[in-house]
C-alpha cells in the first residue's frame, strides 16, 4: 500500500523534496484506521508531519477509505538522542518548520505573500500584471492567465494576490483559491449526490476566483462544462478570474475550444525558469528567513547547478541545511556538489525514443505522425527540430537513427536541427522554457 501511495505522492511534490523527506519512509503499523509512518530521524518526522500530512492522508484514503488518521514515528535506533533533541528544539521548529495554517474559508496559505516574492527578469511581467489586477479588480486583465514550468513560482504569486486582496479590502471582496483537481473532485462529488446547485452557489457568489493548474481540467467533460458556466457567470458580473497552468492555453491538450477562447480573451503572461541572479536572491532570502548561513561560493554553486525552478532550488537548500544542522558539518563547495548530485540525476537512459517524440507532440498538441510527416509548416518544423535535439541530448542517438525516427530524413538535416536549437537556447528564453517543460512532461511518464 505504501509503495502505491508513494507513487502518487511523488507526482504531487517536487522531486528533490520527495528524495529528501519521503523516499526512505515506510509504514510500520496499520490498526483501527490509524497508519503509523516511520522516518529516518526526528528532523524528517517534524518536516513531513508539518508539511505533507494532508497530501499523505488524502492519498492513503484514496487507496483505503477506512484510514482516518496518520501518526509519525522515527526508525528504532537510527537517530542519536543528541540529534533528536537538537532537531526538536523550539528554536529549530521556528526557524525551519513554521507552517502557517490554510484559511478554511479562502483555501489560501497566509505564508504566500508579496513581501516574500522576489521579482526578477523571469517573472517581472507576471508580477506587474498581478499588481495591475490588484488596483483594478475585475476591470483590467480579466481573466489573468499565468503559465510556466514546474516550480517557477506560479502558486506563490497567485496566492500572494489573493492574500493581498484580503489584506487591502478585507470582507468587502470574497476570494477563493482552489487547485483544479479539487474543483474536479467537488464536481464529481456533487454529481454523485445530485447536489450540483451547491457548486453553483459556492463559486458564483465570490468576487475573485483563483484556479491553480487549470490544465488538469482538460478532457474532463463535466468539469469543463461546469467551469465554463462558472467562468461566464463571474466574468459577466465583472468578477476577477485568475488562472495558472504549466503551459499556454493553446498548448493545453484536449481543452474545449470555447474554454480556450475564454482563457485567451484576457491577459496571458508567462513565468520562465529563473536566471542566475534571481536564484541567488531567492537563496539568500531563504537563508535569512531561516537564520542560516552559507558561504557566497556555496550559494553561487547551488544557483549554477540547479537548472530548473525555484521549488527544486528550495528542495536542494533544504537538503543542504539538513546536513549542516543535523550532522554539524561545514558546507563546502565539494559537499554541496555531492548533495546536489544525489538529487539532480542525469536523464534516464532507458527512455524510448518514441516517448521523447510523444512528449514533444503532447506539448504542441499535435500527433507523433505530424512530426514525422513531410509537412513544412513552421510549427511542425520547430517541433521536429526540438524532437531531434532532445533525442540527441537525452539519448545520445546517432544522427542517421534520429533521421529515420523523424520520417526518414537525411542525417545532415538532423545535424542542422540539433545545432540550431543548441545555439538558440543560449539567447532564446522562450525556447529554453519549451525544452524544460517538455523534459518535465517526459519525466512524469517515467
Amino acid at each position: 500500500m505504501w509503495e502505491k501511495a508513494l507513487g502518487e505522492i511523488e507526482l504531487q511534490v517536487s522531486r528533490p523534496n520527495f528524495a529528501t523527506w519521503l523516499k526512505n519512509s515506510k509504514i510500520v503499523n496499520k490498526d483501527d484506521g490509524t497508519v503509523v509512518i516511520s522516518l529516518p530521524n526526528n528532523f524528517a518526522k517534524v518536516w513531513v508531519e508539518d508539511k505533507y500530512n494532508k497530501i499523505i492522508l488524502g492519498t492513503l484514503r484514496n487507496i483505503d477509505s477506512g484510514i482516518r488518521k496518520i501518526e509519525y514515528d522515527v526508525y528504532a535506533n537510527q537517530a542519536s538522542p543528541v540529534l533528536i533533541k537538537k532537531a526538536s528544539t523550539e528554536k529549530d521548529r521556528q526557524l525551519v518548520f513554521s507552517e502557517l495554517k490554510i484559511d478554511p474559508e479562502t483555501n489560501l496559505n497566509p505564508g504566500y505573500n508579496l513581501d516574500s516574492f522576489i521579482v526578477g527578469s523571469s517573472n517581472e511581467l507576471a508580477h506587474a500584471a498581478m499588481m495591475a489586477v490588484l488596483k483594478n479588480i475585475g476591470k483590467k486583465y480579466n481573466p489573468l492567465f499565468i503559465y510556466g514550468g514546474v516550480g517557477v513560482g506560479k502558486t506563490h504569486l497567485i496566492q500572494a494576490l489573493g492574500n493581498e486582496i484580503i489584506k487591502l479590502y478585507q470582507d468587502k471582496i470574497r476570494v477563493r483559491y482552489v487547485p483544479s483537481e479539487r474543483f474536479t473532485n467537488e464536481v464529481i462529488s456533487a454529481m454523485r449526490n445530485k447536489r450540483m446547485e451547491t457548486i453553483k452557489e459556492k463559486y458564483r457568489l465570490i468576487d475573485v476566483l483563483i484556479i491553480d493548474d487549470v490544465q488538469f481540467i482538460g478532457g474532463k467533460a463535466r468539469t469543463e462544462e461546469e467551469f465554463f458556466h462558472t467562468f461566464n457567470a463571474l466574468y459577466e458580473a465583472d468578477k476577477q478570474i485568475v488562472l495558472s497552468s504549466d503551459r499556454s492555453p493553446r498548448f493545453i491538450p484536449i481543452l474545449e475550444e470555447r474554454l480556450r477562447s475564454r482563457f485567451e480573451g484576457g491577459m496571458i503572461v508567462d513565468i520562465t525558469y529563473p536566471d542566475y541572479e534571481l536564484k541567488v536572491a531567492v537563496l539568500k532570502s531563504k537563508l535569512t528567513q531561516r537564520g542560516a548561513n552559507l558561504s557566497e561560493e556555496v550559494v553561487s554553486c547551488i544557483a549554477n547547478k540547479v537548472r530548473k525552478g525555484l521549488r527544486e532550488l528550495e528542495g536542494i537548500l533544504n537538503r543542504i541545511l539538513f546536513y549542516q544542522q543535523t550532522k554539524n558539518l561545514e558546507v563546502t563547495i565539494r559537499l554541496a556538489e555531492q548533495i546536489i548530485s544525489e538529487v539532480i540525476k542525469e536523464p534516464a537512459k532507458n527512455i524510448h525514443p518514441d516517448q521523447v517524440i510523444k512528449a514533444v507532440a503532447d506539448y504542441f498538441e499535435i500527433s507523433p505522425a505530424d512530426i514525422a510527416s513531410r509537412s513544412r509548416k513552421q510549427q511542425l518544423v520547430e517541433c521536429r527540430q526540438i524532437a531531434a535535439y532532445l533525442l540527441r541530448e537525452l539519448l545520445s542517438l546517432s544522427y542517421p537513427f534520429i533521421g529515420e525516427k523523424l520520417g526518414k530524413r537525411d542525417h545532415t538535416t538532423v545535424i542542422y536541427a540539433c545545432e540550431k536549437i543548441g545555439q538558440e537556447l543560449n539567447n532564446n528564453q522562450a525556447l529554453h522554457q519549451k525544452i524544460l517543460t517538455i523534459k518535465d512532461l517526459l519525466e512524469r511518464t517515467q
